[in-house]
C-alpha cells in the first residue's frame, strides 16, 4: 500500500523541482522517479541532493534524512547546517513538500506532530515546511484503523492552517478547493461509495474522475 501511494505521489513531481520528504511513507518517494525527470530531493537536517534508500549493507550511518533512516546523496549533492536548510525552506525555495498526517480536513488545514497524552518527538520542520513549500501534499493511510483521517474539521492540534493542496491516500487523490475536496482520481479496487465511507466529510466527485 505505502509503495502504491508513493509511486502516485512521484508522478506529481516535476522535472527540476526541490522537494522535502516527510519522515516515514513520503521518503519512499525518492525511489519511484521516471530517469527522464531530474528531481532535487532537500532533507531539513542539512543537505540536499537524496538518492534512492540503500541496499542493505550498503547504508553510511552518516547520511540519514530527517527520521534518522539510511539514504543515498546524489553525485551533485551537498551538505550544510540547519541553519541554510531552514533558509531555503522559509526562503520559498522548496517547491514541494510531502509528509503524512494525522488529520487532513476540507479546508486543507494540517494536524500532523501531536496526538494530545502521548509522547511526540516534536514538530519538526513541519510546520515551515508547509509554510515555506509552494505545494504541500500529504501522502498517508486513508484511515487509521478504520478511523477517519480526512474530516470536515481537524480536532487534533493544527500544524498549519489551510496549506495542503493535495491529499493522496491508496483509495484516491483528493486536491484541496475552496468549495471542499474534490476526487479526482479513484483506485479502481474501490468504488465512490466505499472512498466517501472512509472519508469524514462530503467529497465532491470530479465530473472526469479518473484511475489511479
Amino acid at each position: 500500500m505505502k509503495e502504491f501511494i508513493a509511486k502516485r505521489v512521484a508522478r506529481e513531481l516535476q522535472d527540476g523541482d526541490v522537494v522535502n520528504l516527510g519522515i516515514g511513507l513520503p521518503t519512499l518517494v525518492a525511489n519511484y522517479i521516471d530517469d527522464d525527470k531530474d528531481i532535487i530531493f532537500q532533507s531539513e537536517n542539512g543537505f540536499i541532493g537524496i538518492g534512492p534508500t540503500p541496499a542493505k549493507g550498503d547504508e553510511d550511518p552518516y547520511v540519514v534524512n530527517a527520521g534518522g533512516n539510511p539514504v543515498t546523496i546524489s553525485k551533485d549533492g551537498a551538505f550544510f547546517d540547519s541553519a541554510t536548510s531552514f533558509a531555503i525552506i522559509r526562503g520559498g525555495h522548496v517547491d514541494a513538500t510531502v509528509l503524512g498526517a494525522l488529520q487532513v480536513d476540507k479546508n486543507g488545514n494540517l494536524a500532523n506532530w501531536m496526538i494530545p497524552g502521548k509522547l511526540v518527538p516534536g514538530m519538526g520542520g513541519a510546520m515551515d515546511l508547509v509554510v515555506g513549500a509552494r505545494k504541500v501534499i500529504v501522502a498517508m493511510e486513508h484511515t487509521n484503523k478504520g478511523k477517519h483521517k480526512i474530516l470536515e474539521e481537524c480536532t487534533l492540534p493544527l500544524t498549519a492552517a489551510g496549506q495542503v493542496n493535495l491529499i493522496i491516500t491508496e483509495m484516491g487523490v483528493i486536491e484541496v478547493t475552496k468549495e471542499g475536496l474534490l476526487l479526482k482520481e479513484i483506485n479502481k479496487d474501490y468504488t465512490i461509495e466505499q472512498v466517501q465511507e472512509a472519508t469524514g466529510t462530503t467529497l465532491i466527485i470530479d465530473e472526469n474522475l479518473k484511475n489511479m
